[in-house]
């Protein structure tokens, strides 16, 4: 019998792509991670991807979770918790750490470790550290595991706003009065600290911003008019990272402007303008999430100042050798410089979010805003590139 008689099997269709998303964290910006994580769950095609939903618990425990986006969301102004999403209280996913092998394992005590099967991106919608500051991506480029945004290098300065304004300062970007006080510095010398505070305001006024230097999402930011409201503002500040920044007042406008890298390289979007919040001194974690503080998008800027502060964004993510997004925080100062504040390699995305409307308005969906993502990630190679 000639081959050609042979009957032959159905042709499989080619696997699609598996997307891991993961969210949660050990740092306190772990419930706004959750929100986001549910919007980008809600926008992935389907059709396109599978998609495995993966939590890490405030203790770092990596959970299975459902995917139930309609369950990661503020309710009653209370941000979600993986711990409440997790199928087990007690079982745990891991990664692979061999390069050639995208296999993650789910076991609970007890029981026979389950094979979930193999990974080929990550969408790590973690924000603060131990997750948007290089140690995530570390680990997936040790994996061997293509992951969207940026390496580890430019998440690590992305997430240290110290070190992120001496590289903006070293290409030349325009950054604002600020000084850092270490661990070392306030435990060993706490005084000496207090007199550099003092010669800081005494050179640039009040108030002053006092905020952790690793930190994100406004969590953990004070303004002080006087030395008076000092000590409760660093232990604030100190409470989610004893290194802290202070920070002069720039009087001026907020604006926001996000890349997206494309095939041919970075581009701006449109730029949004933070207004003045009421009941809100300045833009807290409860004006942007809890109380939705509305962006202007566009701003209302000159022709000129729209292509300054795009030439500025996109060179700002270059500086910082940034990949993917990022959002670009600028002050438009009262004598017409913009100042970068700082940039969010991995910045809140839920459809609310500024990032996302900025490229609404210009042209690109929150949907195919998460597809471009997944696939740049998907086309990009891990290791040195």
């Amino acid at each position: 019998m000639s081959s050609e008689n042979l009957p032959q099997s159905p042709e499989q269709p080619p696997r699609k792509p598996r997307v891991a998303v993961v969210f949660g964290g050990r740092s306190s910006e772990h419930g706004i991670s959750v929100v986001t994580a549910g919007a980008v769950l809600r926008a992935i095609d389907r059709t396109k991807y599978d998609v495995l939903p993966i939590g890490i618990t405030t203790d770092g425990r990596w959970a299975l979770t459902a995917d139930e986006p309609e369950r990661m969301a503020i309710a009653d102004r209370t941000m979600p918790n993986v711990s409440e999403l997790a199928d087990s209280v007690a079982g745990g996913v891991v990664l692979p750490l061999d390069p050639g092998n995208r296999e993650v394992v789910y076991s609970e005590p007890g029981s026979v470790p389950k094979a979930l099967g193999e990974v080929d991106v990550v969408f790590p919608m973690l924000h603060g550290p131990y997750g948007e500051d290089g140690t995530l991506q570390g680990l997936l480029e040790l994996s061997g595991v293509p992951y969207v945004g940026s390496g580890v290098l430019a998440s690590a300065v992305g997430q240290d706003k110290d070190y992120m304004k001496r590289v903006f300062s070293s290409f030349g970007l325009n950054v604002g009065p600020y000084l850092v006080i270490r661990p070392r510095e306030w435990q060993q010398d706490e005084e000496g600290a207090r007199r550099r505070i003092a010669e800081f305001a005494g050179g640039h006024g009040w108030p002053l911003f006092i905020k952790p230097a690793r930190a994100g999402s406004s969590i953990g930011i004070t303004k002080v008019d006087s030395f008076e409201g000092l000590d409760e503002a660093i232990a604030e500040a100190q409470h989610h990272d004893p290194k802290i920044l202070i920070e002069a007042l720039l009087r001026g406008r907020e604006i926001e402007c996000g890349v997206l890298e494309f095939e041919d390289g970075p581009r701006a979007s449109v730029p949004a303008e933070i207004p003045p919040v009421q009941a809100h001194d300045y833009y807290d974690f409860d004006a942007k999430y809890i109380d939705s503080a509305p962006g202007i998008v566009p701003a209302p800027l000159t022709p000129e100042e729209t292509a300054e502060i795009q030439r500025l964004a996109v060179e700002a993510f270059e500086a910082a050798s940034c990949e993917g997004l990022v959002r670009a925080d600028f002050f438009l100062t009262e004598d017409g410089r913009f100042v970068i504040n700082e940039i969010n390699t991995m910045p809140g995305f839920t459809p609310i979010s500024m990032y996302p409307q900025m490229w609404e308005k210009s042209g690109v969906s929150y949907p195919e805003l998460v597809d471009r993502l997944i696939q740049a990630a998907l086309n990009r190679s891990t290791g040195l590139r």
